[in-house]
């Protein structure tokens, strides 16, 4: 195994923030290359927020963040909850809420978490979905597995953490927020929001996690 340099490690502290021996242990396990070793890193740190996340810490701070579109038409009020007041200062976190103010008034989901989906909207969804024409003469099996495809997608049209993110689509919302997780080194969520359009009194309504 090649030794490892100084140079490399203060080039992968520039890159992920990590600390020496962390970036130095990266380096040994992906033969000192620096491309490897911050993408090991990033895993590494994701790996941990999702056991952070998994853990139920309390988060009592945070923000409210508010998104007004330009003409005045459409707005998005939505409480994204950290468990320091320190972290809720950082701009990270609070770049982290404009976006996904930004995401909901554009991508407009109906729904934070899946599971926040009221069991008859689902039924009614799968019942709507299984008598589509196209699906007339095929076996029950086949049936229920094009079903559940479809449903999937729907889930992730209607659901803000399975929805691709606006500003960079290769990641979902959920990989957005244990991103900002493993670098902002606390818990977070994004508890309930309220999506307003002018005019429109009955279609938009906050949703809360459980």
């Amino acid at each position: 195994m090649a030794k490892v340099s100084a140079a490399d490690v203060k080039a992968l502290r520039e890159m992920t923030g990590a600390g020496p021996l962390d970036c130095k242990k990266a380096l040994e396990e992906n033969d000192n290359d620096v491309e490897k070793a911050a993408e090991f890193l990033r895993q590494k740190g994701i790996a941990s927020a999702v056991k952070k996340l998994g853990k139920g810490r309390t988060m009592n701070e945070g923000l409210i963040e508010i998104y007004r579109h330009h003409d005045g038409r459409l707005g998005v009020m939505v409480e994204v909850n950290c468990e320091t007041d320190f972290v809720a200062a950082t701009e990270g976190f609070q770049s982290f809420a404009k976006n996904i103010a930004l995401h909901i008034v554009s991508m407009n989901p109906a729904y934070v978490n899946r599971e926040d989906v009221p069991e008859d909207v689902v039924k009614a969804q799968e019942q709507a979905l299984a008598v589509m024409d196209d699906l007339e003469g095929k076996p029950d099996n086949i049936k229920e597995k094009i079903v559940a495809g479809r449903m999937e997608k729907w889930y992730q049209d209607q659901v803000l953490m399975e929805q691709e993110f606006l500003i960079d689509d290769s990641k979902t919302i959920d990989q957005l927020l244990k991103e900002t997780v493993a670098e902002l080194g606390e818990s977070i969520q994004i508890s309930r929001f309220s999506r307003f359009v002018l005019g429109d009194y009955g279609n938009d309504e906050a949703e809360d996690e459980e």
